[in-house]
């Protein structure tokens, strides 16, 4: 674990899903969360004590300016590719899992199954599945490109109608 007195910078932006959180370090992001800071605090909090004890919050609307402009332009169909430094944490499985979902292309959808296949580790569909629900970058790390085996739209920790919104502004192919 990262010991460290600097602050975890944060930034609520408006976006067309709705309000989300960036958060991270310097221009490093470490998480998108679905929501106000003050929807989020909770789990910032507690996603803080995990994975970086001692760090304080630190609200600055001014940060990862790069990053909010690679998530607008996106928005806007202007960028399919994210160059925004970003760093993950979590377990190496989940590591792993989140790794693979940034191999999806955009406008593609993959299932659980795909994932679980493409980690070789077949019956994992229900860990893939936990893993993915605790991506912490989400649209940067496109969980929301990962459905059923039927083509529905199943679990987005973000709500199934934000999901639904990104993989329309992607195009993708989903009942």
């Amino acid at each position: 674990m990262e010991m460290s007195t600097q602050p975890l910078i944060i930034r609520e932006i408006d976006s067309p899903i709705g309000k989300l959180v960036v958060g991270g370090k310097e221009n490093t992001l470490y998480f998108i969360e679905h929501g106000s800071i003050e929807e989020k605090r909770s789990w910032m909090k507690q996603w803080i004590n995990k994975n970086l004890p001692n760090t304080t919050l630190h609200t600055d609307n001014r940060a990862f300016q790069h990053a909010i402009d690679e998530l607008n332009q996106y928005f806007y169909h202007q960028n399919q590719v994210f160059t925004t430094p970003i760093k993950l944490f979590g377990t190496p499985f989940q590591t792993q899992v989140w790794n693979t979902l940034r191999s999806i292309p955009y406008g593609q959808t993959v299932t659980y199954k795909d994932i679980a296949q493409k980690i070789d580790n077949p019956k994992a569909v229900r860990a893939v599945g936990g893993a993915i629900n605790k991506n912490p970058l989400s649209i940067i790390v496109p969980c929301h490109r990962v459905i059923g085996s039927n083509k529905k739209l199943i679990g987005y920790r973000g709500g199934l109608d934000r999901k639904e919104k990104l993989l329309v502004i992607e195009n993708a192919d989903v009942q």
